[in-house]
């Protein structure tokens, strides 16, 4: 290079350009989510959303239109914090917790939810927690446990995405439903969509009574220990579908 001349800076590609600006975009939306919003706490004491209840008012009425389903069980929740533990089927499985309370609920989801179009902003008025799909996310575990201590309610699908198998089994549960109830002290309501939605098809979700393990609380809890109150609940929620299966078949007779 000879003194005094200096290289023409090379300019960004059109390609280079468009890059740059989505990855500026996804950035700006994980940004926003980072911290999720707690709830507006009423006179009476529930924390409510109101943008979650319009939701459910708008789309809840077209889901229950093409999807119909019934709610059976522990229909009604008791004010403060929850986690809904649930099986996973379709993206509209968030319309099922919301019918058995007033109060808003804040969901467990994929971060790729939150970074998508439009979904983005949906997520940040409800305060969803995004978590990355092997759930290996502290974060998220550190804000899920400070919406619960602050009395806001929670729903998590432990599956970690939609079971497409068409089989009986759910897939393998990736844990920590029972690690945020023994830190926050929160109940666990497990419920169970007893098969795949179909269009114009009766769906049935059965909501269990509360699961607490209080004997793991204010002490120091092992990952294994994690690991078979999971199973544990894993296997409830089974026993939970058994017990309506069989109930509906002996009603039949």
């Amino acid at each position: 290079m000879a003194d005094g001349i200096v290289p023409e800076e090379k300019k960004p590609t059109r390609a280079e350009k468009r890059a740059a600006r989505k990855a500026k975009i996804k950035q700006k939306r994980l940004d926003a989510n980072k911290k999720p919003r707690l709830f507006t706490v009423k006179k009476d004491g529930r924390h409510i959303c109101r943008f979650e209840s319009f939701l459910h008012a708008v789309l809840g009425f077209f889901h229950m239109l093409i999807f119909p389903y019934r709610i059976h069980g522990n229909k009604k929740m008791k004010k403060g914090a929850c986690i809904f533990v649930g099986n996973h089927y379709h993206m509209l499985d968030i319309f099922y917790p919301v019918r058995t309370t007033w109060e808003g609920i804040h969901y467990i989801c994929k971060k790729s939810i939150l970074e998508a179009p439009i979904l983005w902003k949906w997520g940040k008025r409800i305060g969803a927690i995004g978590v990355a799909r092997d759930g290996s996310d502290i974060r998220a575990l550190m804000e899920a446990v400070r919406v619960l201590k602050a009395g806001d309610k929670l729903c998590m699908f432990p599956e970690g995405t939609r079971n497409r198998t068409g089989g009986d089994e759910f897939l393998p549960f990736q844990g920590g439903a029972a690690m945020l109830s023994v830190k926050t002290k929160a109940p666990i309501i497990p419920f169970v969509i007893t098969r795949p939605p179909k269009p114009f098809h009766i769906t049935h979700v059965v909501f269990g009574d509360p699961v607490e393990f209080p004997e793991y609380y204010d002490r120091k809890v092992t990952p294994e220990e994690y690991d078979a109150l999971d199973e544990k609940l894993r296997e409830h929620m089974y026993k939970l579908r058994d017990d309506f299966r069989a109930g509906r078949k002996k009603g039949k007779k």
